[in-house]
Protein backbone atom coordinates (compact mmCIF):
# COMPACT_ATOMS: atom_id res chain seq x y z
CA UNK A 1 0.00 0.00 0.00
CA UNK A 2 2.73 2.17 0.88
CA UNK A 3 4.77 1.62 -2.25
CA UNK A 4 1.64 2.03 -4.32
CA UNK A 5 1.16 5.37 -2.81
CA UNK A 6 4.96 6.72 -3.54
CA UNK A 7 3.92 5.64 -7.32
CA UNK A 8 0.71 7.47 -7.18
CA UNK A 9 2.84 10.34 -6.07
CA UNK A 10 5.76 10.26 -8.57
CA UNK A 11 3.04 10.10 -11.23
CA UNK A 12 0.92 12.99 -10.30
CA UNK A 13 3.99 14.92 -10.06
CA UNK A 14 4.93 13.58 -13.32
CA UNK A 15 1.41 14.71 -14.88
CA UNK A 16 1.15 18.16 -13.38
CA UNK A 17 5.23 18.98 -14.29
CA UNK A 18 3.72 18.20 -18.40
CA UNK A 19 0.52 20.28 -17.96
CA UNK A 20 2.80 23.57 -16.47
CA UNK A 21 5.81 23.48 -18.25
CA UNK A 22 6.68 27.43 -17.85
CA UNK A 23 7.24 26.55 -14.24
CA UNK A 24 8.95 23.85 -14.31
CA UNK A 25 11.44 25.52 -16.40
CA UNK A 26 11.04 28.67 -14.36
CA UNK A 27 11.38 26.43 -11.35
CA UNK A 28 14.65 24.84 -12.49
CA UNK A 29 16.24 27.68 -14.07
CA UNK A 30 16.33 29.78 -10.47
CA UNK A 31 17.50 26.47 -8.68
CA UNK A 32 20.28 25.99 -11.48
CA UNK A 33 21.24 29.76 -11.05
CA UNK A 34 21.18 29.52 -7.04
CA UNK A 35 23.26 26.41 -6.98
CA UNK A 36 25.67 28.13 -9.75
CA UNK A 37 25.89 31.47 -8.66
CA UNK A 38 25.83 30.81 -4.58
CA UNK A 39 26.32 27.63 -3.63
CA UNK A 40 29.05 26.29 -6.13
CA UNK A 41 31.50 29.55 -5.40
CA UNK A 42 30.73 28.92 -1.58
CA UNK A 43 30.75 25.67 -0.48
CA UNK A 44 33.24 23.82 -3.25
CA UNK A 45 36.55 25.29 -1.51
CA UNK A 46 35.33 24.40 2.00
CA UNK A 47 34.77 21.10 0.52
CA UNK A 48 37.68 20.68 -1.14
CA UNK A 49 39.59 21.69 1.42
CA UNK A 50 38.14 19.55 4.51
CA UNK A 51 38.33 16.17 1.59
CA UNK A 52 42.10 17.21 1.78
CA UNK A 53 42.53 17.66 5.90
CA UNK A 54 40.66 14.29 5.71
CA UNK A 55 42.68 12.72 3.28
CA UNK A 56 46.16 13.59 4.23
CA UNK A 57 45.40 12.80 7.89
CA UNK A 58 45.69 16.78 8.71
CA UNK A 59 42.59 17.44 10.85
CA UNK A 60 44.94 17.72 13.97
CA UNK A 61 46.06 20.75 13.11
CA UNK A 62 42.19 22.06 13.78
CA UNK A 63 41.83 20.03 16.59
CA UNK A 64 45.05 21.39 18.07
CA UNK A 65 43.64 25.11 17.65
CA UNK A 66 40.20 24.76 18.63
CA UNK A 67 39.91 21.39 20.46
CA UNK A 68 40.59 21.99 23.64
CA UNK A 69 37.76 24.64 23.79
CA UNK A 70 35.35 22.40 21.86
CA UNK A 71 35.77 19.41 23.75
CA UNK A 72 35.01 20.75 26.92
CA UNK A 73 32.19 22.84 25.40
CA UNK A 74 30.63 20.27 23.35
CA UNK A 75 31.97 16.87 25.17
CA UNK A 76 33.19 15.72 21.64
CA UNK A 77 36.85 13.86 20.83
CA UNK A 78 39.38 16.11 19.31
CA UNK A 79 38.65 14.56 16.29
CA UNK A 80 35.03 15.16 16.46
CA UNK A 81 36.25 18.53 17.09
CA UNK A 82 36.43 19.02 13.26
CA UNK A 83 32.89 18.94 12.45
CA UNK A 84 32.18 21.11 14.91
CA UNK A 85 33.92 23.81 13.28
CA UNK A 86 33.09 22.75 9.34
CA UNK A 87 29.27 22.79 10.55
CA UNK A 88 29.28 26.10 12.27
CA UNK A 89 31.41 27.97 9.70
CA UNK A 90 31.08 26.33 6.36
CA UNK A 91 27.14 25.98 6.17
CA UNK A 92 24.70 22.92 4.72
CA UNK A 93 25.74 20.12 4.47
CA UNK A 94 28.97 20.82 5.61
CA UNK A 95 28.77 19.44 9.39
CA UNK A 96 26.56 16.11 8.00
CA UNK A 97 29.12 15.36 5.63
CA UNK A 98 31.89 15.68 8.01
CA UNK A 99 30.46 13.87 10.71
CA UNK A 100 29.29 11.36 8.59
CA UNK A 101 33.09 10.90 6.71
CA UNK A 102 34.21 10.65 10.39
CA UNK A 103 32.41 8.27 10.99
CA UNK A 104 32.64 6.07 8.55
CA UNK A 105 36.71 6.47 8.28
CA UNK A 106 36.76 5.24 11.89
CA UNK A 107 38.31 8.33 13.29
CA UNK A 108 34.64 9.26 15.17
CA UNK A 109 32.14 6.53 17.01
CA UNK A 110 28.72 6.21 15.32
CA UNK A 111 27.51 7.17 18.67
CA UNK A 112 29.51 10.79 18.76
CA UNK A 113 28.65 11.16 15.10
CA UNK A 114 25.21 10.85 15.54
CA UNK A 115 25.69 13.67 18.81
CA UNK A 116 27.51 16.15 15.90
CA UNK A 117 24.99 15.60 13.30
CA UNK A 118 22.31 17.29 16.11
CA UNK A 119 23.86 20.36 16.20
CA UNK A 120 26.72 21.26 13.86
CA UNK A 121 24.65 21.24 10.65
CA UNK A 122 23.80 24.94 10.22
CA UNK A 123 23.72 28.03 7.56
CA UNK A 124 26.95 29.59 7.58
CA UNK A 125 27.97 32.82 9.13
CA UNK A 126 28.43 34.52 5.50
CA UNK A 127 24.46 33.41 4.44
CA UNK A 128 23.66 34.94 7.93
CA UNK A 129 25.14 38.40 7.05
CA UNK A 130 24.32 38.55 3.25
CA UNK A 131 21.15 36.72 2.81
CA UNK A 132 19.52 36.86 6.29
CA UNK A 133 20.16 40.38 7.44
CA UNK A 134 21.42 42.49 4.54
CA UNK A 135 18.82 40.83 1.87
CA UNK A 136 15.95 39.53 3.86
CA UNK A 137 15.65 41.83 7.07
CA UNK A 138 17.42 44.87 5.41
CA UNK A 139 18.04 46.35 9.13
CA UNK A 140 21.94 46.35 10.31
CA UNK A 141 20.99 46.75 13.75
CA UNK A 142 19.98 43.04 14.01
CA UNK A 143 23.20 42.10 12.50
CA UNK A 144 24.66 40.72 15.92
CA UNK A 145 21.88 39.47 17.83
CA UNK A 146 20.86 37.55 14.84
CA UNK A 147 24.17 36.01 14.20
CA UNK A 148 24.44 35.04 17.95
CA UNK A 149 20.93 33.89 18.57
CA UNK A 150 21.26 31.34 15.18
CA UNK A 151 25.15 30.39 16.46
CA UNK A 152 23.42 29.77 20.18
CA UNK A 153 20.41 27.67 19.14
CA UNK A 154 22.23 24.54 18.19
CA UNK A 155 24.46 25.05 21.05
CA UNK A 156 21.78 25.01 23.45
CA UNK A 157 20.29 21.86 21.73
CA UNK A 158 23.53 19.99 22.47
CA UNK A 159 23.17 20.42 25.80
CA UNK A 160 20.01 18.04 25.92
CA UNK A 161 21.28 15.56 23.11
CA UNK A 162 24.33 14.60 24.70
CA UNK A 163 22.43 12.93 27.67
CA UNK A 164 20.48 11.28 25.60
CA UNK A 165 22.79 10.04 22.42
CA UNK A 166 26.37 9.85 24.48
CA UNK A 167 27.19 7.75 27.31
CA UNK A 168 27.99 8.78 30.52
CA UNK A 169 31.71 8.24 30.44
CA UNK A 170 33.57 9.32 27.36
CA UNK A 171 35.11 5.37 26.47
CA UNK A 172 33.45 5.78 22.94
CA UNK A 173 36.08 8.22 21.95
CA UNK A 174 38.69 5.50 22.75
CA UNK A 175 40.70 2.98 20.53
CA UNK A 176 39.60 5.07 17.32
CA UNK A 177 41.74 5.85 14.37
CA UNK A 178 44.47 8.77 15.76
CA UNK A 179 45.60 11.84 13.39
CA UNK A 180 48.39 12.69 15.31
CA UNK A 181 50.58 12.43 12.16
CA UNK A 182 49.82 13.25 8.35
CA UNK A 183 50.35 10.78 5.42
CA UNK A 184 54.23 10.98 4.88
CA UNK A 185 53.52 10.80 1.34
CA UNK A 186 50.16 11.53 -0.76
CA UNK A 187 50.26 12.50 -4.63
CA UNK A 188 47.98 14.50 -7.43
CA UNK A 189 45.93 11.01 -7.09
CA UNK A 190 44.90 12.47 -3.80
CA UNK A 191 43.55 15.57 -4.98
CA UNK A 192 42.50 14.46 -8.19
CA UNK A 193 39.78 12.01 -5.47
CA UNK A 194 38.98 14.76 -3.33
CA UNK A 195 38.11 17.12 -6.16
CA UNK A 196 36.11 14.24 -7.62
CA UNK A 197 34.15 13.38 -3.91
CA UNK A 198 33.55 17.27 -3.92
CA UNK A 199 32.08 17.84 -7.15
CA UNK A 200 30.11 14.42 -6.37
CA UNK A 201 28.58 16.15 -3.04
CA UNK A 202 27.77 19.49 -5.31
CA UNK A 203 26.18 17.95 -8.06
CA UNK A 204 23.76 15.88 -4.99
CA UNK A 205 23.29 19.52 -3.53
CA UNK A 206 22.34 20.73 -6.59
CA UNK A 207 20.13 18.15 -7.95
CA UNK A 208 18.10 18.56 -4.10
CA UNK A 209 18.26 22.45 -4.85
CA UNK A 210 16.43 22.25 -8.55
CA UNK A 211 14.04 19.45 -7.15
CA UNK A 212 12.96 21.73 -4.36
CA UNK A 213 12.45 24.78 -6.38
CA UNK A 214 10.70 23.55 -9.20
CA UNK A 215 8.27 22.08 -6.40
CA UNK A 216 8.20 25.55 -5.01
CA UNK A 217 7.48 26.97 -8.45
CA UNK A 218 4.66 24.47 -9.45
CA UNK A 219 2.69 25.62 -5.60
CA UNK A 220 2.67 29.31 -6.53
CA UNK A 221 1.50 28.09 -10.37
CA UNK A 222 -1.67 26.48 -9.40
CA UNK A 223 -4.59 28.38 -10.10
CA UNK A 224 -6.32 28.57 -7.09
CA UNK A 225 -4.99 29.52 -3.30
CA UNK A 226 -4.93 27.35 -0.50
CA UNK A 227 -4.36 29.06 2.75
CA UNK A 228 -2.47 26.24 4.15
CA UNK A 229 0.23 27.29 1.49
CA UNK A 230 1.68 30.24 2.44
CA UNK A 231 3.00 28.23 5.86
CA UNK A 232 3.92 25.86 4.36
CA UNK A 233 5.81 26.84 1.16
CA UNK A 234 8.71 28.83 2.83
CA UNK A 235 9.80 25.44 4.37
CA UNK A 236 10.23 23.77 1.73
CA UNK A 237 14.00 25.46 0.37
CA UNK A 238 15.62 28.00 2.51
CA UNK A 239 16.47 30.93 0.44
CA UNK A 240 13.56 30.81 -1.57
CA UNK A 241 11.51 30.63 1.81
CA UNK A 242 13.25 33.38 2.77
CA UNK A 243 12.02 35.76 -0.22
CA UNK A 244 8.43 34.38 0.57
CA UNK A 245 8.61 35.64 3.95
CA UNK A 246 9.92 39.14 2.90
CA UNK A 247 7.06 39.12 0.31
CA UNK A 248 4.32 38.75 2.85
CA UNK A 249 4.83 41.95 3.95
CA UNK A 250 4.93 40.68 7.96
CA UNK A 251 5.50 43.20 11.38
CA UNK A 252 8.91 42.91 12.05
CA UNK A 253 7.98 41.07 15.41
CA UNK A 254 6.53 38.43 13.09
CA UNK A 255 8.56 38.69 10.47
CA UNK A 256 12.18 38.15 12.53
CA UNK A 257 11.35 35.18 15.00
CA UNK A 258 9.64 33.30 11.33
CA UNK A 259 13.41 34.14 9.60
CA UNK A 260 15.13 32.67 12.22
CA UNK A 261 13.37 29.73 12.65
CA UNK A 262 13.27 28.99 9.03
CA UNK A 263 17.20 30.36 8.61
CA UNK A 264 17.66 27.84 12.03
CA UNK A 265 15.31 24.79 10.56
CA UNK A 266 17.23 24.73 6.83
CA UNK A 267 13.99 23.66 4.88
CA UNK A 268 13.16 20.35 3.68
CA UNK A 269 15.88 20.52 1.22
CA UNK A 270 18.75 21.26 3.34
CA UNK A 271 17.06 18.15 5.63
CA UNK A 272 17.03 16.29 1.96
CA UNK A 273 20.75 17.19 1.39
CA UNK A 274 21.41 16.02 4.80
CA UNK A 275 20.18 12.44 4.22
CA UNK A 276 22.23 12.35 0.86
CA UNK A 277 25.08 12.92 3.05
CA UNK A 278 24.78 10.67 6.16
CA UNK A 279 22.77 7.48 4.86
CA UNK A 280 26.51 5.62 4.09
CA UNK A 281 26.99 6.22 7.63
CA UNK A 282 23.65 4.82 8.37
CA UNK A 283 22.50 7.71 10.70
CA UNK A 284 18.63 8.68 10.79
CA UNK A 285 17.18 11.41 9.63
CA UNK A 286 14.09 11.69 11.69
CA UNK A 287 16.22 12.39 14.76
CA UNK A 288 17.75 14.86 13.22
CA UNK A 289 14.25 16.63 11.97
CA UNK A 290 13.29 16.86 15.28
CA UNK A 291 16.57 18.48 16.64
CA UNK A 292 16.46 20.84 13.73
CA UNK A 293 12.82 21.78 14.58
CA UNK A 294 13.88 22.19 18.52
CA UNK A 295 16.91 24.68 17.09
CA UNK A 296 14.48 26.24 15.10
CA UNK A 297 11.61 26.49 17.88
CA UNK A 298 14.42 28.24 20.44
CA UNK A 299 15.94 30.45 17.94
CA UNK A 300 12.41 31.81 16.83
CA UNK A 301 11.44 32.14 20.66
CA UNK A 302 14.76 33.87 20.78
CA UNK A 303 14.29 36.21 18.70
CA UNK A 304 10.84 37.50 19.89
CA UNK A 305 12.42 37.87 23.21
CA UNK A 306 15.33 39.45 21.80
CA UNK A 307 12.56 42.13 20.13
CA UNK A 308 10.30 42.18 23.69
CA UNK A 309 13.36 43.53 26.01
CA UNK A 310 16.06 44.97 23.66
Amino acid sequence: MHRNLKGIGIVLLFTIMLVSPKAVFTGASEGLLLWFQIILPTLFPFLLITNLLLATGNMHLIGAAFGTILTRLFRVSPNGSFAVVTGFLCGYPMGAKTAADLASSGYISKEEGRYLLSFCNNSSPVFILNYVVWKTLGDDTLLVPTLVILMLSPVLVSFFTRRLLLSQKQDTFLNLKETGFAKKTWSFQDIDDCIMDSFETLVKVGGYIILFSVLLSLFEALPFTIPALSVFLPLLEVTNGLVLLREMRLPLKVLYPAVLGLTSFGGFCAAAQTQCMVQKAGFPILPYLTQKLAAALTASLLGSFYLLFF
